[in-house]
Formats: C-alpha cells, sequence, structure tokens
C-alpha cells in the first residue's frame, strides 16, 4: 500500500522537475538576457526524459516541460488573461510531447554512436517542427523561438542572414543535444564532440564567407516616445509637443509609436492638419498609428497612417496579424468567458489585407509592421523583398511596462535587421524603443519604459540580398525532410523485422477419431 501511495507522488515531483527544467531557457532572454545559457539550459530538462522508463512517460515529460516554457516565456501575460495562460501553456506545451518522445528513443539507455549521429541532426529538426506549429498566429505566434535568445552575439545574428532566426534555433538545440550525450553518455563523446566542431566550423563559415550588406548612404529618423499618458487627447498633445522639438534637426522621417492616434482622422480632420503643420514645420513626413473605429469601413482597425506636409499622403497599413485575447478571441463563441477573467479584447480587431512599402520622400522606402507582427521573419523578409529600405515597427507596451516584455520585443528588431540586411526601427508608445543597423548591430543606447522623449537616428542604408531573403525558410524545409526521412527509415526497418521474424510453428493436423465398426456391418 505504501508503495502505490508513493507511485503517484513521484509522478508529480517529476513532472514538477520536468516543468522547472522547461522554464530554465527563459533566463537566455531579456531582462536576464543570458545569451551564452541556450546552449546549455535544454541539458537539465534532455537528461530527464532521458530516464524515462517508458516512452509514454518521456511523452509526458515533454509535455510538462512544454507547459514550463510556455509559462515561463509569457509570464508577464499572468495580468490579463490570469488562469488562462495556464490553459494555454498546457494545450502549446502538447506540441513538445512528440520531442520527448524522440529524446528518450535516441538517447535512452545504452544506444549506439550510430544513435547519437542521428540524434544530432533529427531532436534540433523536431523542435523546429514545434516552433514552426506554434509560430502560427492562431496559436500565439513565434515569440520566444529559442534562436532568438541570440539577438545579441555578433556571429549569431551573421548566422541568421543565412538561414533566419531558425537556423539559430537549430544550432542551439544541436549544441543541447551534444552537451547532454557528453554528459550522460560515454559512448556518445566522440560523436558529441564532432557535432560541436561541426556547429563551430558552420558559424566560423558563415561569419567568413556569409555577404554582408552594402552599406551606402544614410538617413535621420525620429522616434516619438511620451511614455504612459492617460487619455488619448493628452497623449496627442503631448506627442506633438515632443515633435516640435525636432523642428532644425533635419530629419527625414518621424515615426510615433502604435496607437499614437486614438480617433479616425476622417473624423477628426483637425488632428490631421495638426500633425501635417507638424510635417512642414520638420520637413519630414510622420508616420503615426491609429486605433479607432474607420469612418470609411466598419470595424476598428489598427493602421499605419503617413501625413506629409499637405496631410494624409493615402498611405496606410492596416495590422494583418493581430494579437489572440489581446486584440480578438479566438472562437469567440467558445472562449468569449475569457473576457470576464482577464482583459481579452472586449471586441475584436479587423485584419489588414496586404502589406504596403510606403514612399516617404528623399527616396527612401519604408516598410512599416505593428507591435506583435515584428515577432514574424516572413513579414519582414516580404517587405525586404519588396523594396522596403528600412523596416518599421510601431509597438506599445504600456500593460507590461514592469516585465520582461518590453526588452524582448525590442531584441526582436535586432534578428529581423540581420536576417534582411535591412536597418529596423523599434519605435514604441511605451515600453523600449530601439534601431538597429543592417547588421543587426544596436545603433545609440535603447530608449527605456521611463522615457519621455524625441530622439534623432543616423540609420545607414545597405543594399543588397541576404541569402534568407534569397532562399526563404530553407531550415524549416530541411528539417521536415529529415523528419520524413527518418520515418520512412523506421518504417522499412520495422518492416523488415517484420518479415525476417521467425515463422510461426504449423499447427498440427488434427487427428480424425475413426468411429468403430458394428459387427455385422
Amino acid at each position: 500500500m505504501r508503495m502505490i501511495d508513493r507511485w503517484p507522488a513521484s509522478l508529480w515531483r517529476r513532472s514538477c522537475a520536468a516543468a522547472l527544467a522547461g522554464a530554465l531557457p527563459v533566463l537566455a532572454f531579456p531582462a536576464p538576457a543570458l545569451w551564452w545559457f541556450a546552449y546549455v539550459a535544454l541539458v537539465p530538462w534532455i537528461l530527464l526524459v532521458r530516464s524515462a522508463p517508458t516512452g509514454r512517460r518521456a511523452a509526458f515529460d515533454g509535455w510538462w516541460g512544454g507547459f514550463g516554457f510556455m509559462v515561463a516565456m509569457h509570464h508577464w501575460l499572468l495580468p490579463s488573461l490570469h488562469v488562462f495562460i495556464f490553459l494555454i501553456a498546457a494545450l502549446l506545451g502538447a506540441l513538445w510531447a512528440p520531442w520527448g518522445w524522440l529524446v528518450r528513443r535516441f538517447l535512452g539507455g545504452r544506444p549506439s554512436p550510430g544513435r547519437g549521429v542521428a540524434a544530432v541532426l533529427v531532436l534540433p529538426s523536431a523542435w523546429l517542427a514545434v516552433e514552426l506549429v506554434r509560430s502560427w498566429q492562431g496559436l500565439g505566434g513565434p515569440w520566444g523561438m529559442l534562436g532568438a535568445s541570440q539577438w545579441q552575439v555578433g556571429p549569431a545574428l551573421r548566422l541568421a542572414s543565412v538561414g533566419g532566426v531558425w537556423l539559430l534555433s537549430f544550432l542551439v538545440v544541436a549544441v543541447n543535444v551534444a552537451v547532454a550525450m557528453l554528459v550522460a553518455v560515454r559512448e556518445f563523446r566522440i560523436p558529441a564532440l564532432a557535432s560541436l566542431v561541426a556547429t563551430a566550423a558552420a558559424t566560423s563559415a558563415a561569419w567568413v564567407w556569409s555577404p554582408r550588406p552594402d552599406v551606402h548612404g544614410g538617413v535621420r529618423i525620429a522616434l516619438v516616445q511620451p511614455g504612459v499618458m492617460g487619455g488619448a487627447d493628452r497623449r496627442f498633445d503631448h506627442e506633438e509637443e515632443l515633435t516640435r522639438q525636432l523642428v532644425g534637426q533635419h530629419v527625414d522621417l518621424v515615426v510615433w509609436g502604435e496607437s499614437s492616434v486614438g480617433f479616425d482622422l476622417g473624423r477628426r480632420p483637425d488632428l490631421a492638419w495638426r500633425i501635417a503643420a507638424l510635417s512642414r514645420a520638420t520637413g519630414a513626413d510622420i508616420l503615426v498609428n491609429v486605433d479607432a473605429r474607420r469612418s470609411d469601413r466598419p470595424g476598428i482597425y489598427k493602421s499605419s497612417v503617413l501625413i506629409g506636409p499637405d496631410g494624409p499622403t493615402g498611405d496606410r497599413y492596416d495590422k494583418m496579424r493581430l494579437v489572440p485575447f489581446g486584440e480578438y478571441v479566438p472562437a469567440r463563441s467558445l472562449l468569449g468567458w475569457a473576457t470576464s477573467v482577464g482583459k481579452a479584447a472586449g471586441e475584436d480587431r479587423r485584419r489588414g489585407t496586404e502589406q504596403v512599402v510606403m514612399d516617404v520622400g528623399h527616396g527612401l522606402r519604408v516598410g512599416p509592421m505593428i507591435c506583435f507582427e515584428t515577432a514574424f521573419p516572413d513579414m519582414s523578409r516580404h517587405l525586404a523583398e519588396d523594396g522596403a529600405d528600412v523596416l518599421l515597427g510601431q509597438s506599445a507596451t504600456s500593460t507590461f511596462q514592469h516585465s520582461w516584455a518590453p526588452e524582448q520585443h525590442a531584441s526582436l528588431a535586432a534578428l529581423r535587421a540581420a536576417e534582411t540586411g535591412r536597418p529596423m526601427v523599434h519605435s514604441t508608445l511605451t515600453g523600449v524603443s530601439a534601431v538597429y543597423g543592417p547588421g543587426g548591430q544596436r545603433l545609440g543606447p535603447w530608449l527605456g519604459t521611463g522615457a519621455s522623449t524625441a530622439r534623432v537616428y543616423d540609420v545607414p542604408l545597405a543594399h543588397g540580398v541576404t541569402p534568407y531573403v534569397r532562399y526563404g525558410d530553407w531550415p524549416v524545409h530541411g528539417a521536415l525532410l529529415m523528419l520524413a526521412g527518418w520515418s520512412a527509415a523506421e518504417g522499412v526497418r520495422a518492416l523488415r523485422l517484420r518479415r525476417s521474424g521467425p515463422r510461426p510453428l504449423a499447427r498440427p493436423a488434427r487427428r480424425v477419431r475413426e468411429s468403430p465398426v458394428r459387427p455385422g456391418h
């Protein structure tokens, strides 16, 4: 009886250990920003899963680790979603269950060196498959991809120009698998060391041979960050005051943050006229962000609107990828109760239909994205393909000022710049504003969450096409092919074992009992 009582308790302890191990990688992201920790952060989780007594238990360890990872990465959403965040984390954490099963399949027991070599390829591929699925905007988007922790590492940014954040995630997981093999399996030490050497060689090769952006010329871009302000009218007045400070500074473009204008400019032409007056005074177009109910179509939109000396230029971008629960509630008829337990959107925002590249004068073309969209590498890649010279992100994190979210969001712009070879401006209403050069290098200091100012940045321009823009998400395609090849090989192996197994013994013929012959017959 005592053994039966201890068994569920031991399972819960193991599940809690898996959740804690899964949460460790968050320390590699801002604000802690221990980027080097990412290369060993998965090792405790891998070693725990490897020791699972069965494949089913390994899958549960993967699930619990994924749950811990998602809660830790999105802990700053607790004030908005409350208990709902744990339900979301439990659903998304299930994506790591197959990964847990594969860890035990390749690293459990005393496997052969060949399985060790395969593990360094298959396990990172499986991790990329998980990141691909959860990157769908309906499941929360690609926030917290493991490769994004390397945003401040020069060699990693060069790798991002080759294969995007996907390639960084693959290599980080591969290093973790190799370190786990070094620690736990003596037979794996040679394959593990070979894997580490191969990773270092690939990084060095990318550093030496990957094409660098051809920097030529530059522009002066001003960011206006008013800080936390109560009321849309008061916020607009303060933004107007800060923008007037830019007069005489010879700027080429002024960028306001997300939701910087809380009124539809069609209904408030007086505001459009005031912004146009600022454009004439500063000698630059002004990109604002309108969060209001449209006058020309039904619904509320978040839109980047360009305003010149004569008023709105006609260039407008409507946000396409909305934040689940923050800007719309998925399956509202089923999950609408979330609005009663948190700060979920009371009314769904409307979506735009296409990305836009705007001509802001001086021969400068910019590609705007709004808040959550800067987490999607495909959006910035498409803007670069369409001829954008500068990528622009307009954001606001007023709800999460005292969390890790503003720093994490600002760091994403470094990756988008490195992937595309285009400078990126991350302008916030509140939060952390930042500007990065074509290689992902930071230009000037961040504007922190307490800043209320207008700051001018000298932004170098670059030309040319990075391998990532040219070839797209090839690491993801390679990972899926790797998994498909392994699955096919396993299927063939299982079929051969079945055919070559011992034949079942033939059943002895049943003897027919003869009836006795009666006398006289």
